[in-house]
């Protein structure tokens, strides 16, 4: 067996973006009966359509910021932070003057699905499937983002905070 790499990133995204999508470009990692695992760049004014999807969908900021809505509610987010998309309900992420790049993960409602991949069967003899492990609270984390330094006569116009 090999390792088995997979390119993402600059040079590798599809310039026109999934459909729905506006100044997006994207480049899908994986994509299975398990899953799917995607890296979204968005550029500035750039916008993911509000839609839903029959999955649990997370939308990890790994780059910059923007904005989500997910149902009726709007926030603000950036890189460092992860954002639940429940199944079948209406959610959008757009950018404002700031490019953003996320890593979207949709995950198998089934969670035997997630342990093996799509096909495999973890019980051939129609075993009830396994129980997965309790929910454990997480504590939001404590902290800040470190002082970022301006650069001389940078502003909204180059996309910085004025």
């Amino acid at each position: 067996m090999s390792i088995e790499v997979r390119r993402f990133g600059v040079g590798h995204r599809r310039p026109d973006g999934p459909p729905g999508t506006v100044g997006i470009e994207a480049q899908i990692i994986e994509s299975r009966g398990s899953g799917l695992i995607a890296e979204l760049a968005f550029g500035r004014q750039a916008r993911i359509t509000p839609h839903s999807s029959p999955r649990t969908t997370l939308f990890l900021v790994i780059e910059g910021g923007g904005w989500v809505g997910v149902g009726d509610e709007r926030t603000r987010v950036a890189a460092g932070e992860a954002v639940v998309w429940p199944p079948d309900v209406l959610h959008a992420a757009w950018t404002d003057g700031v490019p953003m790049r996320a890593i979207v993960v949709e995950l198998a409602e089934d969670p035997r699905l997630l342990a093996f991949g799509a096909g495999d069967d973890p019980n051939p003899d129609d075993a009830p499937a396994p129980t997965p492990p309790p929910s454990r609270p997480v504590t939001r984390g404590v902290g800040s983002l470190a002082p970022r330094p301006r650069r001389p006569g940078a502003g909204a116009a180059e996309g910085e905070p004025d």
